[in-house]
């Protein structure tokens, strides 16, 4: 009897793990929509993505990154890889909400299909509110673009041009009009200066548009960019237009040479988003969601706004070093 016992008991010990391992191996699949990989800002939010994603995979379930070839149609091919992930029986999706207007009838089809959905980086929590969401992660576009408005306007830069080379993007639209609200709450103006959705990142498309800008405005001061891919552009045309000693330069997001800009003294500052944090949190909360019936009761996560300058940008050199700032 006491051998019968014994193998019972090994047997239900050996059932256990058994199903342990089966469980441990379901783990979540988790699709997650971004910007092109090669893009600057994003890579740094795939890293945050793929950083969690270590722990997802560790418990049997994937991270996916899925992103546009080129930002020349960035709704419709957006919506096209929400769509893609749904086919693929994503158990979770994080994606922005880029265009409302061409993305949202796919994030509701990620809600309608019971797929557990976390916006991030662009919509905020009214696209959360909106599409069903559990949460928005990231910055508030509007605030970002408000920050820099002041900024600007508290060091007596008051008439702005903001640079926007991805004008269909609600996001970046929203960016801009903080920016005007925020120059205009210290008795300054601005514009933006919307440009084809192609010359983002291409950097003679953006320097030379910018140039002929300056040259028939020249009471401009201050120029600010939605992206780092185009800061660096925007410095060149300012130097093309022979101003680079009276229009000074911002705006948001930041690597290795837009920090070093801004110890020099050739950039004024930047506005910090923590995309790393966006791409890590969103992952996580979604991982622990699907394993664990986790939720997260504050649904508007914030990452930023944060303005960086020449007051705290050493700090801030050695994220961007370790590849997450």
């Amino acid at each position: 009897m006491k051998r019968i016992t014994k193998l019972l008991a090994a047997a239900m010990l050996a059932g256990v793990a058994a199903t342990a391992a089966t469980s441990a191996m379901a783990g979540a699949k988790i699709f997650v929509i971004g910007g092109k990989a090669d893009d600057p800002f994003w890579s740094i939010v795939k890293r945050g993505a793929e950083d969690a994603g270590k722990v997802v995979e560790a418990q049997g379930g994937s991270v996916t990154w899925l992103g546009p070839q080129n930002y020349d149609n960035l709704g419709a091919d957006a919506a096209n890889l929400i769509r893609t992930a749904i086919s693929q029986h994503a158990d979770a999706i994080v994606g922005p909400d880029w265009v409302p207007e061409t993305m949202d009838e796919a994030f509701k089809a990620v809600v309608a299909a019971g797929i557990p959905l976390v916006i991030y980086n662009a919509g905020g929590v009214d696209a959360a509110d909106r599409l069903g969401a559990m949460n928005y992660v990231g910055s508030d576009d509007y605030k970002a673009g408000f920050a820099g408005g002041e900024y600007f306007g508290k060091h007596d830069l008051k008439n702005v041009v903001c640079v926007n080379t991805l004008p269909g993007a609600a996001n970046l639209r929203a960016q801009c009009a903080g920016l005007l609200a925020g120059i205009a709450k210290h008795g300054g103006k601005g514009v933006e200066l919307p440009l084809p959705m192609s010359s983002f990142g291409n950097p003679t498309a953006v320097a030379q548009a910018l140039k002929a800008h300056l040259l028939q405005h020249q009471d401009v001061v201050g120029v600010y960019t939605i992206g780092n891919v185009d800061a660096n552009s925007a410095a060149n045309g300012i130097m093309q237009a022979g101003l680079k000693d009276k229009v000074k330069l911002g705006g948001v997001n930041m690597d290795q040479t837009i920090l070093n800009n801004i110890k020099a003294g050739s950039q004024l500052f930047t506005i910090d988003q923590q995309g790393y944090l966006q791409g890590y949190l969103a992952v996580s909360i979604l991982n622990g969601h699907v394993n664990y019936g986790l939720s997260v009761p504050t649904r508007e996560i914030l990452t930023g706004p944060g303005v960086v300058d020449a007051s705290n940008v050493d700090a801030t050199l050695a994220g961007v070093k370790a590849g997450a700032r």
